[in-house]
């Protein structure tokens, strides 16, 4: 595994007033073939992390790195180096599911075969075959999300970012998710994941960020969370209870 961070947020502190940040010295990276859980409550500072690493937020301070380039020096390379899955599906309403596909593959630049084949095996894996060309205003919000997230992954960037994606979703699509993001992890991709359901994230993540009150509060392994809040063997729904019930 290669050294140099996929993603790098470096003394990161914003938000949407100057003067009022909400983030405060956020500082972690994520490793080129890892998937890092950010977890928080509501309000922590984790919408607004991811919101700062796509850029659609100008940090008051510190940056992000993405693949060693910053948005503001190369923005066409920064972007096409991350792909994002949304907790509220956004979807254009008048095309169908494959002209989604299409149009996601082709702002990324995917050779026609590879969207081909990427496009047939994601509509064959979260059961939306049948599905393929009805208009999006036609499907349930399980289904939009489910497009959403094909759309992430009928590209093959560095590095995934994915909000609540479960939310919507049956138990056969998370399934299929989890399973789908595990393939991507091992054959390189970087994967940023934001989710409440901590026993579900426990077992695949590698790593966890902690956010409360828009601080880094832990950061590490499983076992080195455990560490930190001497709470050995413990699962990590209950570390991040002890953490958060606790304040700062």
């Amino acid at each position: 595994m290669s050294e140099t961070p996929v993603l790098q947020v470096e003394e990161l502190s914003g938000g949407y007033s100057i003067g009022r940040p909400v983030l405060h010295d956020i500082q972690f990276d994520v490793q080129p073939g890892e998937m890092v859980g950010l977890i928080g409550l509501n309000g922590a500072g984790k919408s607004t992390t991811m919101k700062h690493i796509l850029g659609l937020m100008t940090p008051h301070q510190g940056g992000v790195v993405v693949q060693g380039k910053t948005r503001s020096e190369e923005p066409e390379a920064y972007q096409s180096s991350l792909a994002f899955v949304p907790e509220s599906p956004l979807l254009y309403e008048e095309l169908t599911v494959r002209e989604h596909l299409e149009f996601a593959a082709r702002a990324y630049n995917v050779e026609q075969k590879d969207y081909e084949e990427r496009s047939q095996r994601l509509l064959k894996l979260f059961h939306m075959e049948e599905k393929a060309d009805s208009l999006s205003m036609h499907l349930s919000k399980g289904m939009k999300q489910k497009v959403m997230i094909m759309c992430a992954f009928v590209a093959r960037p560095p590095l995934y970012i994915i909000d609540e994606p479960f939310l919507g979703l049956d138990p056969l699509g998370i399934r299929s998710l989890l399973d789908f993001m595990m393939e991507m992890k091992e054959s390189g991709s970087s994967i940023l994941l934001s989710s409440h359901i901590l026993s579900t994230i426990e077992n695949y993540c590698d790593r966890f960020i902690v956010l409360h009150k828009g601080r880094v509060i832990a950061q590490g392994t499983l076992n080195e969370i455990a560490e930190q809040v001497q709470m050995p063997g413990a699962t990590l729904e209950n570390m991040f209870y002890a953490l958060v019930k606790d304040g700062e």
